[in-house]
C-alpha cells in the first residue's frame, strides 16, 4: 500500500510537466492572408497546431481579445505567457493578397481609423471583432486612437458597417433604463434611508439621472450606482466625481 501512495504522489508531482502546453511567442507581424486566422500565423513553434483557426478577418485587420487567445492555444496544447502583458493583437492582411485592397485603401485616403467590422444596433455592446482599422480621407474629430477607447461600450445609435468609429457613437452600458423602478439610497454618518422611485430617463453607472419619487411624485435628481439602483447626497456626489474622472482619463 506504502509503494502505491508513493507511485501515486510520484505521478502527481510529475502531471503539471506532463501536461504542460508547447511553449510559444507571439509573432512580431501578426498577419494572415486569407482572412482565416490560425494559430501557426499568430504564433513561432506552434508545430501541428499551426494549422487550427483562432479567428476570421473580415476586413483589414481584426483585434483579438489577448486572454481569449491565450485560452485558445491553451486549449490547442500550446503555452502562450504574454509576457509583455499584451490586451489586445491586431492580425493585419498580409501581403499574398492584400495587395489589391491595400491599394483601394490607399486611393480612399491615407489616415487610418478604427472602424465597424459589422452593423450594430443601438445598445449592442462592441466586442473586439467587432472593430477593424481601414484607411480614409479624413478622421472624425473624436475618433479613437485605441480599440480599448470603444470597446465594452454601449451603441448609442445604430452604427453601420464600415463605418468610421467616433467616440459619441458609444457610451458605458445603462444600468437603469428609463420607466425602471428605482431604489434610491440616501447613506451618510451612519443614517441610511432608501426610497422607490421611477426612473424619467436612463442612466450609465455614476451617470445622473431623474427620478420620481413614487409616494410623493416629486422629481429628484439621483445618481446610477447599478441595476435598479441610485443614490443622493454625498455618496452620490462622490460617484459622479469618480465616474467624470474616469472618463476624462479615457479621453
Amino acid at each position: 500500500m506504502k509503494s502505491l501512495i508513493l507511485a501515486a504522489a510520484a505521478l502527481l508531482i510529475a502531471a503539471p510537466a506532463a501536461f504542460a502546453g508547447q511553449p510559444v511567442e507571439l509573432r512580431h507581424d501578426t498577419t494572415d492572408a486569407d482572412g482565416v486566422v490560425t494559430l501557426g500565423e499568430l504564433f513561432d513553434g506552434a508545430g501541428s497546431a499551426g494549422g487550427i483557426v483562432a479567428a476570421r478577418r473580415l476586413g483589414p485587420t481584426v483585434v483579438l481579445d489577448a486572454a481569449q487567445l491565450q485560452m485558445t492555444a491553451r486549449r490547442a496544447g500550446l503555452d502562450w505567457a504574454n509576457p509583455q502583458g499584451l490586451r489586445r493583437v491586431i492580425v493585419r492582411q498580409g501581403a499574398e493578397n492584400g495587395g489589391q485592397l491595400a491599394g483601394a485603401a490607399v486611393q480612399r485616403g491615407n489616415v487610418e481609423v478604427l472602424a465597424y467590422a459589422r452593423s450594430l444596433a443601438a445598445g449592442d455592446i462592441v466586442q473586439p471583432e467587432d472593430l477593424v482599422w481601414i484607411k480614409v480621407a479624413s478622421a472624425p474629430a473624436d475618433a479613437p486612437s485605441d480599440a480599448d477607447a470603444v470597446i465594452g461600450l454601449s451603441a448609442k445609435r445604430p452604427l453601420r458597417q464600415g463605418a468610421a468609429a467616433a467616440l459619441r457613437d458609444v457610451s458605458a452600458p445603462q444600468a437603469i433604463k428609463q420607466g425602471d423602478v428605482v431604489a434610491v439610497t440616501y447613506d451618510y454618518g451612519g443614517v441610511a434611508l432608501t426610497l422607490q422611485g421611477k426612473a424619467m430617463s436612463g442612466a450609465a453607472s455614476g451617470e445622473v439621472l431623474k427620478v420620481q419619487n413614487t409616494a410623493s411624485k416629486k422629481i429628484i435628481e439621483a445618481v446610477a450606482t447599478g441595476p435598479g439602483s441610485a443614490a443622493v447626497g454625498p455618496q452620490a456626489q462622490s460617484l459622479r466625481i469618480q465616474s467624470n474622472s474616469v472618463r476624462y482619463a479615457a479621453r
